[in-house]
């Protein structure tokens, strides 16, 4: 632990196994974050409760999980985040196939095209206000049913307000792509079963999806939450035996901006407030993950909803002109007891 007269945050490279990730610290060691560049998956985000350290984050454990990626933890979701219904699409008139020659049930596209993704360190740096690293890959090129270039740039920033991510997406090639960004990250508040945490999701609207979780055609995708009560937490309530992969919209903001889905351990009084700036909220309950199921659960901003390729509501908002740039920006506030 860095020693706790020191005053300058610390960025420093290090090995998980064969997986090289970037080890971020405050200047007490009271918080610590590591990021795989594999995929630039966070693997854990800790911070002392009490003088203990405490992982927030429920991240891959070791060097095979980081390649083998189950449950996609803390993904980062680029050029689309969840499902694409039947792996097509149309953009500007031109059917597109991901899976060209595949039938049936092994047709499935999700989570974007970065997740295996050997990311490059562009910078590190630390001083007095913070620890950040930058990882960026060029690893989203032309290819079946994606004819575009997308420079991706991801950073991520310890300081004393907790977690910011910031994902910048170019566009490198000489047309218009469709491109948005998600991520995937899962919390763990204490060692027992999400059903004893509360949520509160400031949301006005659920969006509906059928059993492959593609949202309705048009309208029909989107229910007022008064009309669904079972999944309304506007109001900050204990996730009990609720089972959730939803999505929600139409998110209200805080006065500084930012949109704040909040977690809450009402046995420890710990809290945390996943932030982002615009877009959905998923929240997953880890219901179907093969490991831990039930103790952790993934609250994922996203810019777009899932399917977002597929919908004329959010076409304007994946358009990337060629040489144009779009950031998105969330994280992770906390509160300790």
């Amino acid at each position: 632990m860095t020693p706790s007269n020191a005053t300058r945050y610390a960025a420093e490279r290090a090995r998980l196994g064969e997986q090289p990730i970037v080890v971020l610290t405050s200047p007490d060691g009271s918080r610590r974050l590591r990021v795989a560049c594999h995929g630039a998956a966070l693997l854990s985000f800790e911070v002392a409760v009490d003088g203990t350290m405490h992982d927030l984050a429920d991240g891959y454990r070791d060097a095979a999980e980081v390649a083998s990626r189950p449950g996609s933890r803390f993904a980062v979701m680029v050029p689309f985040a969840g499902r694409i219904a039947d792996a097509r699409y149309v953009f500007d008139g031109q059917p597109q196939d991901l899976q060209p020659g595949v039938t049936g049930a092994g047709r499935a596209s999700r989570h974007g095209f970065v997740r295996d993704a050997e990311f490059d360190i562009t910078a590190l740096e630390a001083d007095e206000q913070a620890a950040r690293v930058t990882l960026g890959t060029g690893a989203i090129r032309p290819q079946p049913g994606y004819p575009h270039a997308i420079d991706l740039a991801v950073t991520f920033t310890l300081d004393a307000g907790g977690l910011t991510l910031e994902a910048r997406m170019r566009n490198a090639g000489g047309s218009v792509a469709p491109c948005f960004f998600g991520w995937h990250p899962y919390f763990r508040l204490a060692d027992s079963m999400v059903d004893g945490w509360q949520l509160q999701i400031p949301a006005q609207t659920l969006i509906r999806t059928d059993a492959e979780l593609i949202a309705l055609p048009g309208a029909a995708a989107f229910v007022a939450l008064d009309d669904a009560p079972a999944l309304d937490f506007r109001e900050p309530r204990l996730l009990g035996d609720s089972i959730l992969d939803q999505e929600y919209t139409d998110l209200d903001a805080d006065a500084d901006g930012r949109i704040r889905t909040h977690l809450r351990d009402p046995s420890s009084g710990l809290s945390l407030a996943v932030w982002q700036e615009r877009g959905v909220m998923h929240a997953f309950t880890a219901d179907t993950v093969s490991r831990d199921a039930r103790r952790a659960i993934a609250l994922e901003p996203m810019e777009c909803m899932a399917d977002a390729f597929n919908r004329p509501e959010c076409a304007e908002a994946i358009r990337l002109l060629p040489g144009a740039e779009r950031s998105f920006r969330c994280g992770v506030e906390v509160r300790l007891p």
